[in-house]
């Protein structure tokens, strides 16, 4: 009994350990886990399936067809006629009540339907292999945009961690220094005013960390929803934010001589003009004849009490070929009207279609711009710190030797934490700079 009880402990401990276990990914692992698992991302492949069951289903509108049908009918109270008597050898004049058939009868039919010319149905053929293909291409923008909210979400949580390191020493850097002054102060070589300006920034540079600490909380979540996960499920990023950087720095990217109809957008507008063409088309189609043929064949059996399962019964046999010709003649113009209303779409869409590629072009020169401003603002901000560094440390030694003021030191102070959060925002421009360039010219680089 003990030696069962030690089982169910570990066996208990184990499930706990496992619950809590943390998911750790690179940032080119949580892309490829994201795209597999991210809802959107699985709802887009789910249309792609459901694209091509409609496709079939068009397509099995054309082929053969068949139905089968049974039908039952018991006379409560027959339906009387009325016939001269004379039929049956009566007098003239005088008429005889009759009934017609027996009380009950059943029928077995079995029908074959085959469309032999519709150019509706064409059309339609063509528009499931159109709506196929721009479920694809909705697919892959899905991808595109669900790859650079996983960039934008990891680079978001990464810079609240940088971020509360910083803050972290920072605090502790100001804790000594206050301490230090604090003594100085207590022992008459220093102003009480120099003290406070320390705890204000001291305080300043603590409430930034408790909402830093918060924001990375929120980060996390939000990472957690754009993989696809449990909003508090523990993950454990294994990137950090200056090597993402300088993976990130590819000029090359800027030279790309990108072609705007290689773009996803553009195919998804020129989807919509080839689908609003094949509207044109089906319009026309319904000036044309329709040919349909039929074949069905069954059983009828009759009886005045309910024998159609005795072997005795007998069953009549019939069948029937048949060709139906439908041809439109006359509407009173509304086929023209349709026909004239959709190739007025199709104008439009042809339109918006070079409507389309020109604000593509503007976008991919948008984008270069960004990231070509990002890289050099990151540069920028990195020389910017490294001299607030130095700025900081020679006002904070002129202050212990009593040649600088408080003010003077605590400016300084500000224009460092300033230029550390300018340098962490000018990191993450670079990636989510480069990932929104990656976006508009379409393309999935594997980091």
């Amino acid at each position: 009994m003990k030696h069962l009880h030690i089982l169910l402990f570990f066996f208990a401990f184990s499930i706990g350990f496992s619950q809590e276990e943390k998911t750790s990914f690179t940032l080119q692992e949580a892309i490829d886990y994201a795209l597999e698992n991210n809802r959107t991302a699985q709802n887009a492949a789910l249309d792609i399936e459901a694209a091509k069951k409609q496709k079939w289903e068009t397509t099995a509108t054309g082929l053969p067809q068949i139905s089968a049908s049974i039908d039952y009918q018991n006379f409560l109270k027959q339906q009387v006629q009325v016939i001269p008597a004379e039929f049956f050898g009566g007098n003239p004049g005088e008429f005889a009540e009759v009934t017609f058939g027996t009380k009950q009868s059943a029928t077995a039919f079995a029908t074959l339907n085959q469309k032999l010319f519709d150019g509706s149905y064409l059309v339609a053929l063509q528009s499931a292999k159109v709506f196929l293909q721009i479920s694809k291409n909705a697919k892959t923008k899905t991808d595109l945009e669900v790859r650079k909210a996983v960039i934008n979400a990891y680079g978001n949580v990464l810079l609240t961690q940088e971020s509360a390191q910083i803050l972290e020493r920072n605090i502790s850097v100001l804790e000594k220094n206050l301490f230090e002054t604090t003594k100085i102060y207590e022992n008459g070589l220093g102003e009480e005013e120099s003290v406070e300006q320390l705890k204000i920034t001291l305080s300043g540079i603590e409430s930034n960390l408790n909402n830093t600490n918060r924001l990375k909380t929120l980060a996390y979540q939000m990472l957690n929803i754009v993989l696809g996960m449990a909003i508090d499920k523990p993950l454990i990023l294994t990137d950090d934010l200056e090597a993402l950087t300088a993976q990130n720095m590819s000029l090359s990217l800027l030279e790309m001589d990108a072609n705007p109809k290689s773009t996803i957008d553009y195919q998804i507008a020129e989807n919509d003009t080839e689908a609003k063409s094949l509207m044109v088309k089906l319009e026309k189609s319904k000036a044309l004849p329709k040919l349909n043929a039929f074949l069905n064949g069954g059983y009828s059996a009759f009886s005045d009490e309910f024998t159609f399962v005795s072997s005795d019964q007998n069953w009549f046999g019939s069948s029937l070929f048949g060709v139906n010709l439908s041809i439109p003649i006359f509407s009173s113009g509304m086929r023209s009207a349709a026909t004239q209303r959709a190739q007025i779409n199709l104008d439009k869409s042809t339109t918006d279609l070079i409507e389309t590629e020109q604000k593509i072009k503007l976008q991919i020169a948008t984008a270069k711009s960004d990231y070509q401003f990002a890289i050099e603002d990151y540069d920028n901000k990195r020389d910017n710190l490294a001299l607030a560094e130095r700025i900081e440390q020679k006002n904070q030694t002129k202050f212990f030797e009593g040649i600088a003021s408080s003010f003077e030191l605590r400016q300084a102070q500000t224009q460092l934490y300033q230029a550390q959060n300018e340098l962490l925002q000018a990191m993450l421009d670079v990636i989510t700079k480069k990932a929104a360039l990656e976006t508009v010219l379409n393309e999935m680089p594997q980091n």
